[in-house]
């Protein structure tokens, strides 16, 4: 038998640097130390992550876990582009958490999965620092999670990234937009412009169509920023104001419903919440729209319905509350500096919004 001359192939070969992983790995942990509580159980090197429920759950009578998971889309594509990649960590953890606390729960914990073709630390460690920033202001911890180096999948350079997180609620708590009724008022919070949804269409309009850069300046459109700072902002987490009303008034469901206005904006997301027999009319005069979405409507020559199908046109969470509970929510909503305002009323019909 001839022996053998030629080195063997390793992983290293393959495009997988194990050694950088592990660094990595060991690295990250330190950044999700910063989101722990006396809630986490510390379980570094083991499969999974641990959470005391008892220390957190005695309050509750009937305790609901509540679970959510997302993505942040195509926006990802503009981390590419602006070099950015310290808020898309906040845009996944506010696409998780403000999905379940519409449903009056409050988030625990939050799993992370960031898959790239090649580990870039620097690049990594800002995706990770957005995420835990985000755990900060959800106030949830971070107790693991996922990183995967996948050669030959992603484009070099490119990664994805997905979140899931757990959080809990009274069972007789939960909202769930049952007892609304025509007459109940609808309160928007403000979006922080595009949010996670609709990228797909607002990279056709500025790169595709406009033939627009990143770095270009917006200042002719009245907005002091470079387009890539305008589509990079991240997504804002509303869990902190909407916990301090529930927190309040425990002895009253003071919100009827609420819906996080992401993919399908107003008039998909609403009657998700809506009970049968009831509709919604929203007056669009009643709230400032960001001129981000003035800007991708004319360049993109695009109409008015299938803009409010797409996105969130400035409102990205609405409350229902009934119409004598609305000046207590808006007076605690202006207490928690997230100021709302009342864009429309809950009517007779048949799980529809209207805009006017």
């Amino acid at each position: 038998m001839k022996k053998k001359t030629t080195k063997g192939l390793s992983y290293r070969d393959a495009g997988v640097d194990i050694d950088t992983k592990g660094q990595f790995t060991t690295d990250i942990y330190s950044k999700m130390q910063k989101t722990f509580s006396s809630r986490v159980i510390e379980n570094p090197d083991g499969f999974g992550g641990l959470f005391a429920l008892n220390s957190r759950l005695k309050k509750y009578r009937e305790p609901v876990l509540v679970s959510s998971t997302d993505g942040v889309g195509t926006k990802l594509k503009i981390a590419f582009m602006t070099g950015k990649h310290d808020t898309i960590g906040i845009d996944l953890v506010a696409m998780c958490v403000n999905d379940i606390v519409v449903l009056g729960a409050e988030p625990l914990f939050l799993l992370d999965y960031l898959a790239s073709s090649k580990i870039v630390p620097k690049v990594l460690h800002q995706v990770l620092d957005g995420i835990v920033e985000g755990c900060r202001q959800a106030g949830c911890a971070l107790i693991g999670g996922e990183t995967p180096e996948m050669p030959g999948f992603y484009h070099e350079g490119e990664y994805d990234i997905a979140g899931f997180v757990v959080g809990v609620v009274e069972k007789d708590k939960i909202i769930n937009g049952k007892t609304m009724k025509p007459g109940d008022v609808v309160v928007g919070l403000s979006s922080r412009g595009i949010h996670s949804n609709g990228f797909s269409l607002v990279r056709k309009v500025f790169f595709d169509k406009a033939k627009m850069k990143v770095t270009q300046k917006l200042a002719k459109y009245g907005l002091n920023t470079t387009l890539g700072e305008e589509l990079i902002k991240p997504t804002k987490i509303y869990v902190e104001p909407i916990l301090k009303i529930l927190n309040k008034h425990k002895t009253k469901k003071i919100i009827k419903g609420m819906a996080h206005i992401t993919g399908g904006g107003l008039v998909e997301n609403i009657p998700r919440i809506l009970p049968e027999g009831c509709a919604v009319t929203l007056e669009k005069s009643k709230w400032n729209v960001p001129e981000i979405f003035n800007i991708i409507q004319d360049i993109g020559n695009i109409d008015d319905q299938e803009m409010l199908h797409v996105f969130n046109m400035g409102i990205g969470m609405v409350l229902i509350v009934s119409k004598s509970d609305a000046k207590t929510v808006l007076n605690d909503l202006e207490s928690a500096k997230e100021p709302g305002t009342i864009i429309g009323e809950v009517v007779r019909g048949n799980k529809i919004v209207h805009v006017l």
